[in-house]
């Protein structure tokens, strides 16, 4: 029954979002890869690779490649430090230089469950070191997202999520954004995710379809005495 409900409510939302499409901007696509690395009893290494168009596979947006080492306290808490590298086309049919970033993040990632709910809270610091048209800009931020999963079957999860940007700056709201999908689990490694992501920012909104994979891999072996 609770499966039910919960994926009536998801349908609703995707129906509500849909609707809102036909009359704000076009549906953009993010093609993602994220990988999870685990080399230690507490070190795993992140990294990530995002190619984000403003339109389904036309209008190149923006490529983002991300690294970090990930260290876990328990089961609970772990923080991740690492850096971004990416390459933006701020034009979209109109001609303006590129915007290129070089960024330095910290996260710290809290773990719950709320019954068959699997919780996660993250908070991000970023400094980012922008260049755009030989002109150079450091801006600071801070984002702090709620992330929820909810097993449907061995192999199917559903999830959403909401995350808020906050910029060190005289306008201090950036964005929020509100999404929902799926994890297909294809082996004990790779999984396969499809979800909607629509984003609020100052004056204008963006509809997201995220298309991705996820690859989890361990290289540590325990040691016995």
């Amino acid at each position: 029954m609770k499966k039910t409900l919960l994926l009536l409510g998801l349908s609703l939302i995707f129906y509500k979002a849909q609707a809102q499409i036909s009359s704000e901007d076009k549906l953009g696509t993010w093609y993602m890869y994220n990988g999870s690395h685990k080399v230690s009893e507490k070190f795993t290494l992140k990294t990530s690779f995002h190619v984000r168009y403003y339109e389904f596979i036309t209008e190149y947006q923006q490529e983002i490649y991300r690294v970090g080492v990930n260290y876990a306290f328990n089961k609970k808490i772990n923080l991740t430090l690492g850096s971004v590298y990416s390459i933006k086309d701020v034009s979209y049919k109109e001609n303006l230089p590129d915007l290129y970033e070089y960024r330095l993040y910290q996260d710290l990632n809290m773990k719950d469950n709320w019954g068959h709910f699997k919780v996660k809270h993250r908070i991000r610091l970023a400094q980012r070191f922008r260049t755009q048209n030989f002109a150079n800009k450091t801006t600071h931020r801070i984002r702090y997202g709620l992330f929820l999963k909810y097993p449907l079957s061995k192999k199917l999860t559903t999830y959403c999520f909401n995350e808020i940007f906050i910029k060190f700056a005289k306008k201090s709201f950036g964005e929020n954004r509100t999404g929902f999908g799926f994890l297909q689990k294809m082996s004990e490694q790779l999984q396969i995710k499809l979800g909607y992501m629509y984003t609020q920012f100052n004056n204008t909104k963006s509809h997201r379809l995220q298309l991705g994979v996820i690859l989890n891999t361990n290289h540590h072996t325990k040691q016995t005495l």
